[in-house]
């Protein structure tokens, strides 16, 4: 499928693969929709998300986040919840309650992430950097200040540490 990009009003079709590449933190993510492209409605990702790995805690102020996990297994804790989120789960994560996850399984966990409004899906992109191949990025140390200054722009505040494996409910 040759990739389209639209304007409100016309369609869109991305197939396998296609998209924006970049590496964010520890994880590949494919950007398939922006604000941009969907006249402000959503952004949608698809990311490849290494296990063990774990955003911090955060809040987004902006949108609400979704996500549909499409391999592997993830724990995920929303306000006082922890829950685990297994292949073919459904998670939405409403504004303004601190959230974040971790990969509890051994291999990477392939999910889509919706963002509705769109305009948060900024923060991967001008946080990350162009993918150098098809798999996962070496493992760095992230730089907390760069990325609470990158996300403080798109109405994302960084409130506490990531999870740790293992440690859920």
């Amino acid at each position: 499928m040759v990739a389209t990009t639209t304007v409100a009003g016309h369609a869109a079709a991305l197939g396998p693969g296609e998209g924006h590449t970049i590496w964010f933190l520890s994880n590949r993510m494919t950007i398939k929709a922006t604000a941009e492209s969907t006249g402000g409605a959503y952004g949608l990702v698809e990311s490849l998300v290494a296990p063990g790995f774990s955003p911090p805690l955060h809040v987004h102020h902006r949108e609400d986040e979704a996500f549909w996990v499409l391999d592997g297994e993830l724990s995920m804790r929303c306000g006082d919840r922890t829950f685990r989120a297994g292949a073919g789960s459904f998670v939405f994560l409403p504004r303004e309650v601190p959230h974040t996850f971790v990969v509890e399984s051994r291999t990477p966990v392939r999910m889509l992430t919706l963002l509705s409004p769109g305009g948060g899906e900024g923060l991967f992109i001008e946080g990350g950097r162009p993918a150098e191949h098809d798999g996962l990025p070496p493992a760095t140390p992230p730089d907390i200040e760069a990325l609470k200054r990158v996300s403080e722009r798109y109405g994302t505040e960084i409130v506490g540490p990531p999870m740790v494996p293992g440690a859920s409910a």
